[in-house]
């Protein structure tokens, strides 16, 4: 490892002060604009920007409901930005995301089973729907981890072909599975198939949160890691970095993050994607900079879209998948279009 530190450039702690400075600021703004945000319906049904006295005169609603929320926005933004930093870099291949590998779709079958069995209502509770995601996606990371490896290498290409294979055929599960449930059950279904933070609690919140933090510490402590595993896996190992290690420490550690987030939002997609390249224009490819600035950025972009579909159609509310959905769709197609255009799945 110290040959991989005397490879790495200087960090300038100015730089990466600034850096985070700027995220962190904007992702304040996002949290600080979604609680100030509503919806009055009793003053022409316009939005308003909350005062000191409205704020007061709905504190407990303001603490109970929206606070965790935004608070869960954050959180879930953060995890899927981190996780798609992670498998871009692993994977050395741009338009990897979270939900490239299986996990979104394990997670959703094991979801739907939990719901067509009536886990959510008889045995668990709401929670039920969640704890089932996130055993779905723990088991769709094995699988694919199995399938994946050669000997003891886990080389990208097979990786992500093994998580699109799993992903297919977890699919189909789900749509079977949505074939024989009933009218109630397919309704629960889609709905939660659509994401969304509504309904999220500070107890949900709070089982999660300590997981989630953990992870987001691991991918931060791996940035080293992370930079010469973008460069190949012969430079990795040039530098003194274990390709095989570092890549599953690193699929591991995003996919189970993504689990989490599923867990308790639901299969929220492209965060994962637009964040990591918009953080990459601003800051630049090293992943000690990068990698905190994208999970500041998914925050503030989750909170953002969740705000957006909570006022859009209000009093109605859309989910926040949707909102995402409409804006990682265009951009995944100019990232398509663009890496097209220079024939190659990775550089600059």
């Amino acid at each position: 490892m110290a040959e991989a530190r005397a490879a790495l450039p200087h960090l300038r702690g100015a730089r990466l002060a600034a850096s985070i400075g700027l995220f962190a600021l904007a992702a304040a703004i996002a949290i600080a604009a979604a609680l100030l945000i509503d919806f009055d319906v009793g003053r022409g049904s316009r939005l308003r920007l909350s005062d000191l006295r409205d704020l007061l005169d709905r504190g407990s609603t303001l603490f109970e409901y929206r606070l965790p929320r935004v608070l869960g926005g954050a959180l879930v933004g953060a995890a899927l930005s981190g996780a798609g930093c992670a498998f871009q870099a692993a994977l050395r291949n741009p338009l990897a995301e979270p939900y490239a590998l299986g996990v979104s779709s394990g997670a959703s079958l094991a979801a739907f089973i939990a719901i067509q069995l009536g886990i959510d209502e008889s045995v668990l509770g709401q929670s039920g729907i969640g704890l089932a995601a996130l055993a779905g996606a723990a088991v769709t990371v094995l699988v694919v981890w199995r399938l994946a490896r050669v000997g003891s290498e886990l080389p990208p290409a097979t990786l992500l072909l093994a998580g699109i294979t799993i992903a297919l055929f977890c699919s189909a599960g789900s749509m079977l599975v949505q074939y024989v449930a009933g009218f109630g059950e397919t309704q629960r279904m889609i709905r939660w198939l659509l994401g969304g933070l509504d309904g999220l609690l500070f107890p949900s919140l709070t089982r999660a949160a300590p997981a989630v933090g953990v992870g987001l510490l691991l991918l931060l402590a791996q940035a080293r890691d992370l930079n010469a595993l973008s460069a190949g896996g012969d430079a990795a190992a040039s530098v003194g970095v274990a390709p095989a290690r570092a890549t599953a420490t690193a699929f591991a550690t995003a996919s189970l993050l993504v689990g989490a987030a599923i867990a308790l939002a639901g299969p929220v997609g492209f965060v994962g994607l637009m964040v990591p390249h918009a953080s990459r224009a601003l800051v630049g490819p090293d992943h000690r900079v990068l990698m905190p600035c994208a999970m500041l950025g998914g925050a503030a972009l989750l909170v953002l879209c969740d705000t957006l579909a909570r006022v859009a159609l209000a009093p109605s509310e859309l989910p926040v998948g949707v909102v995402t959905a409409l804006l990682g769709g265009p951009f995944f197609l100019y990232l398509l279009l663009r890496e097209k255009t220079r024939g190659r799945l990775w550089g600059g």
